[in-house]
């Protein structure tokens, strides 16, 4: 018989599609029902931004926060040196410290929108692993925790196995990453009373290190819960698109770019997005989710604008709306006027748009000198812009009638755009998904 959890955060855990493995799903249950819970998920700091593959951890951490008990946010800072091999066919880059600092400090920004911290007058923590792992001493551990894991086992988990079945190298220094995971669990565990951690089913092995570690040196119960990895339908890991990978954070991906990965959601998957991150009232979900053909749509639009609130709040999320409805209703997007304005730009009130101003598009500035004196062609344009990633692919966008210049079909690759056509921005569209503009500095 399958057990049906009674707590909220495994109820909602449940009702929501995060969860795949638990190492003692009753266990935890009864612990989540006596008080609340410290739970962990880890988070290197790889990149300035997290990305759209880390959402179901960090919904995973906002559930448990909004049932009762407190999320802890770790840090890489000390693992990041090392790198993960889950789910990775080879070793990851090593950054200088100077980089891991750097990309932990535009990392951090993020949470805020997911989770209330002490100084926010919540109960999130926001903890980093270098504060106990820079300090370890080589021969200490490994005589006091390396002794509790056997390389039998190690080899028999999944990250090891797969790069080993394929003949791809595995570092010795990535190979002590699940030691340092596990030793993390078990500093956190002494020092916060953590008893659970989180994360990608992918991430099974590394946690069940982390229980086992716990019990065998301080003699407690701990727990790991992990969830599903989202693939779309065609098996692809989410979170990738043709311009890379969904950014998080709003200088390195717009929140109107950010709201069109959501509108564009394959059809099979709308339900079970608005599920994992959006908090929509399950019932409401049921009835979008059972829409069919252009209705389906609707259920797309509230996706897009309820996953950008949460990750860059509901103002950038209307404005990212407003954005959409305009370029797709075919409008010309005029230059935003200063502040202050109430008055329209020439050219009337259906071509002005105030979101150009809030950054929901990506834009390219252009100076006197990019354009010269004959001006710049149109398929350099578009690689400027980031709409084709090279003259090569520029080309062929425009002979295929993929490209288009404030609505027009591009004519020819050649086509030359001097200063005249800058005196507001230029809308520019590579098919009818993805869009940018074009401005003359001032």
């Amino acid at each position: 018989m399958t057990y049906i959890p009674r707590s909220d955060f495994l109820a909602v855990m449940t009702a929501r599609g995060f969860l795949q493995d638990c190492t003692d799903l009753e266990g935890l249950d009864k612990t989540l029902m006596a008080g609340a819970v410290p739970g962990y998920i880890g988070f290197d700091c790889t990149a300035p931004s997290l990305h759209v593959g880390h959402l179901t951890g960090i919904m995973m951490l906002h559930w448990l926060e909004a049932t009762g008990h407190r999320p802890i946010v770790l840090m890489g800072g000390g693992t990041t040196r090392i790198g993960d091999p889950s789910g990775k066919d080879e070793a990851r880059q090593l950054l200088s410290d100077e980089q891991i600092a750097s990309n932990m400090a535009a990392i951090r920004g993020v949470f805020a929108n997911y989770l209330s911290f002490e100084d926010a007058g919540g109960s999130a923590l926001m903890l980093d692993n270098a504060a106990w792992l820079s300090g370890l001493r080589y021969i200490p551990f490994l005589r006091d925790f390396g002794r509790h894991f056997t390389v039998n086992r190690m080899l028999s988990f999944d990250s090891v196995r797969t790069r080993l079945d394929r003949e791809q190298p595995l570092t010795f220094l990535e190979f002590n990453y699940m030691l340092l995971q596990a030793y993390d669990f078990l500093e956190l565990e002494r020092r916060h009373g953590c008893l659970l951690q989180m994360g990608g089913s992918d991430q099974w092995g590394n946690i069940v290190n982390g229980t086992d570690l716990i019990r065998r040196v301080d003699g407690r119960e701990a727990f790991g819960l992990t969830a599903p990895l989202l693939t779309t339908p065609d098996g692809r890991k989410m979170g990738k698109t043709a311009g890379g990978a969904v950014w998080l954070n709003a200088d390195m991906l717009s929140p109107y770019e950010f709201s069109q990965y959501w509108r564009n959601a394959d059809d099979a998957m709308v339900g079970t997005l608005l599920r994992r991150f959006t908090r929509l009232p399950l019932d409401e979900i049921a009835r979008l989710e059972a829409l069919e053909g252009a209705e389906l749509n609707e259920a797309k639009k509230v996706l897009a604008n309820e996953a950008t609130a949460m990750a860059h709040g509901r103002e950038a999320a209307e404005a990212a709306e407003a954005t959409a409805r305009e370029l797709f209703g075919g409008s010309r997007i005029a230059a935003p006027t200063q502040r202050g304005d109430s008055e329209v730009p020439p050219g009337g009130a259906q071509n002005f748009s105030p979101f150009a101003e809030r950054g929901n598009l990506p834009t390219l500035t252009l100076t006197p000198a990019d354009l010269g004196e004959n001006g710049i062609s149109a398929a350099q344009l578009f690689v400027r812009a980031g709409l084709a990633g090279s003259g090569k692919e520029a080309k062929r966008l425009i002979a295929e009638g993929g490209a288009r210049i404030d609505d027009a079909p591009v004519a020819s690759p050649g086509e030359m755009l001097g200063p005249e056509r800058f005196e507001r921005p230029v809308k520019l569209s590579a098919g009818k998904k993805r869009h940018a503009l074009a401005r003359l500095a001032e």
